[in-house]
């Protein structure tokens, strides 16, 4: 597929994800001529049925609830200008404990030399300069989350050498803000029991960790719009309560670890695709 075009991929667990975390890189490097391409590991059958009907409860249909959220990646996709869409649609797997997590065509219990050897594959067809997906925790300690990067990682052992390859993060300066915020909009949360308050401690990075940082203010109306266009899982979507304005100014930088490089681009940068143009 190679003519000359640089070529981002980022690999996501469901539907929404591409935009919570790089939406603003998605929109940003599509509108400067760069290919665009997500994949997307499950069908988010987990999510929010209409009317809010969450997993397990009565009326809840996992198949009805992925074929609603496959329109709104659609119309995500098209707001943020990606250049191809790839799903691999296994079963969403839930939250972490969850009986979905071992239920038959999970993601999390797809063997990862599965789930790598059909992300190789896109890799050999796409040849991607930069690779994006989660660390080895999934960011926040999703199952799904995790096995994507599992298989990516695994994939990228098949093929020949990646450029760059990145992980998502955030600025431990920047989650303080964001607790900050929602305190600010009156957000009411619990405190957490002493593990989850120990997992949230290790969600994100000190800021002096963080290799690359890149401004995508200009587009944060496309990527509030791409969060806004699931619109089924809204109420979990806590970033759409700030409005635009307030979400442009908290999410306009987003933030990555590079653990793979052959450019020998300087760090801290400021470009994924420092380096390489």
């Amino acid at each position: 597929m190679k003519d000359g075009t640089l070529t981002l991929m980022a690999v996501h667990a469901h539907p929404d994800d591409e935009a919570t975390s790089t939406g603003g890189v998605l929109a940003r490097y599509a509108a400067e001529g760069i290919r665009t391409v997500l994949v997307t590991c499950t069908d988010g059958g987990c999510g929010d049925g209409p009317g809010g009907i969450k997993p397990g409860d009565p009326g809840h249909d996992p198949a009805a609830v992925a074929a609603m959220r496959r329109q709104e990646l659609q119309a995500s996709r098209d707001v943020l200008k990606i250049s191809d869409l790839e799903t691999l649609d296994y079963a969403d797997s839930g939250m972490m404990g969850w009986p979905s997590n071992d239920a038959p065509g999970s993601f999390w219990r797809t063997p990862v030399e599965e789930g790598a050897a059909r992300l190789a594959e896109l890799f050999r067809r796409y040849e991607p300069d930069v690779v994006v997906t989660y660390d080895e925790n999934g960011f926040y300690g999703h199952p799904d989350h995790i096995q994507a990067h599992r298989i990516t990682m695994a994939a990228l052992e098949l093929v020949p050498q990646t450029p760059k390859v990145y992980w998502t993060t955030a600025p431990r300066s920047m989650m303080q803000r964001f607790g900050e915020v929602l305190r600010e909009l009156g957000e009411d949360f619990p405190e957490p029991d002493p593990a989850e308050a120990e997992a949230m401690a290790k969600i994100g990075l000190p800021d002096e960790e963080i290799t690359t940082w890149v401004d995508t203010s200009a587009f944060g109306g496309q990527k509030f719009d791409a969060l806004a266009a699931h619109a089924s899982q809204g109420e979990n979507i806590f970033f759409l309560k700030m409005g635009q304005e307030k979400f442009t100014d908290l999410m306009g930088v987003e933030t990555f670890v590079r653990v793979q490089d052959t450019t020998g681009a300087a760090v801290p940068e400021n470009d994924l695709f420092a380096g390489l143009r």
